[in-house]
């Protein structure tokens, strides 16, 4: 198929094979160009400490899978992509500008080089129209004044609004029950549960979100089908005085959160929520109290993404869990919290520490690993990309459960916003599993200080 034939051509950044390295696949039967520059890139980056360099090596080998057996004249006409379906794209690799063409943006960046090869590619193909897509919004920028059409990549954004997501439960004023025509309650070994129509809820409702109302009743999906509901009757008092490792909820989403925490038949759990709102010690607390008290986990796993700790790991000195526990300071701070009121707090968490077989883990040792019986903690992973989070939830063996921590308003990671974060997509995709959970937890409970600072700086 000719390149004139084609109406469309998406020119693909670098940023967005490391985002998702399956990025070409995802274009339909429109055209899919890589520039040049964008492979030296992904080559220079592919052996590099940073985190990325397993998503370049992956973005490769896709490539490779398509354009390898190809001639020169086929790879800079269009090479086609498999495809499921008769609707198949081209894939097609984009040189650097002639050095003769005189250039509109200076050529001493990467973002400036593509952006100059697209505007002659534009010249040659009048009828074509060039789209590159980039998640950096100051190169969309530029583009778009040079001339050229720029989006950002879209594939892996379930939603446009974060607001769409679900919390994790249904709130009612008043009572819930004065909503509700008919009801079947019956008594299963150690629970109540009542059966209701599906359509007397009248809202998207998952299994294992929670049931809440003012007159103190709490009730969590446990089964639902086309046509009926089942709600599990949780005691508000019983959520309210359970307790792990000594800590207690101080509010009623504190204390479904810690439920889903607790429950051994939870293998997933996406604690979301401002600073300060009781993520890190609710996961740490259930953690401990599951693997020490209960032996239920052989060991605690906690991990994050932070930038520039990939790259810098390799050089330190000390071991591993010694490079890693500055990063992970959320996690003994709470350890200092639990034992704020012990005689010794240090020799409380000295002793915790020998005792509790907790582990801090970079994500780059634990690509290609499988943890069994383990309790893995991800902290702050509202700044992991979708394909980051796909990576490390498979890293979850026989008996182990994984407890996802974050808070999208405060993503430091470049190329990533709200909506196309892992956390998001974590949550989206997982939102009807019934083996997880996710609450959004509200309020600020750690002080009133920092309660003031979350809604008024």
């Amino acid at each position: 198929m000719p390149n004139q034939r084609r109406t469309k051509a998406y020119v693909i950044d670098t940023n967005v094979l490391i985002h998702d390295p399956s990025a070409i696949f995802n274009f339909e039967e429109h055209q899919v160009v890589i520039p040049m520059t964008v492979l030296e890139e992904l080559d220079k980056l592919k052996l590099s400490k940073s985190g990325v360099s397993m998503e370049c090596r992956q973005a490769i080998r896709n490539i490779d899978k398509i354009l390898g057996e190809a001639s020169p004249e086929e790879i800079s006409d269009g090479v086609a992509i498999p495809a499921a379906t008769e609707k198949h794209g081209y894939l097609s690799v984009l040189m650097d500008k002639p050095v003769s063409q005189s250039t509109v943006l200076p050529n001493d960046l990467n973002d400036n080089k593509i952006i100059n090869s697209l505007i002659f590619l534009q010249q040659q193909r009048p009828k074509t129209q060039i789209v590159l897509v980039t998640k950096d919004i100051n190169m969309r920028l530029k583009a778009r004044g040079c001339g050229i059409a720029a989006e950002d990549y879209h594939n892996d954004q379930l939603v446009s609004d974060i607001e769409s997501l679900t919390k994790g439960f249904h709130e009612f004023k008043n009572s819930f029950w004065d909503t509700i025509n008919k009801v079947e309650t019956a008594h299963e070994p150690g629970r109540t549960v009542h059966k209701i129509a599906r359509s007397e809820l009248g809202k998207d409702v998952f299994v294992n979100q929670y049931i809440v109302d003012e007159q103190g009743f709490v009730a969590r999906i446990c089964d639902m089908n086309d046509e009926q509901v089942t709600l599990w009757d949780r005691s508000r008092d019983h959520l309210m005085q359970q307790q792990a490792w000594g800590l207690t909820p101080r509010d009623i989403y504190q204390a479904v959160a810690l439920d889903l925490l607790l429950d051994p038949d939870i293998h997933l759990v996406n604690l979301t929520g401002a600073a300060g709102s009781g993520k890190t010690i609710l996961a740490l607390a259930a953690a401990i109290d599951m693997t020490v008290s209960q032996n239920r986990y052989t060991r605690i796993i906690a991990t994050r993404s932070v930038r520039g700790l990939d790259e810098d790991i390799g050089f330190l000195p000390g071991t591993e869990a010694e490079k890693m526990e500055p990063w992970l300071g959320a996690i003994t701070d709470n350890l200092e919290a639990l034992h704020m009121d012990d005689e010794s707090t240090n020799g409380s968490i000295d002793y915790i520490l020998q005792k509790v077989p907790l582990h801090f883990k970079s994500l780059n040792y634990i690509r290609g690993r499988s943890f069994q019986k383990s309790l893995i903690i991800i902290d702050e992973s509202q700044n992991l990309t979708p394909h980051q989070m796909k990576t490390i939830i498979t890293r979850a063996g026989a008996g182990s459960k994984v407890v996802c921590l974050g808070n999208l308003a405060q993503i430091d990671t470049p190329y990533l916003n709200a909506t196309s974060s892992g956390l998001t997509y974590l949550n989206e995709r997982f939102k009807g599993f019934p083996l997880g959970g996710s609450i959004e937890l509200q309020g600020v409970p750690r002080s009133a200080l920092a309660e003031y600072a979350e809604s008024h700086l």
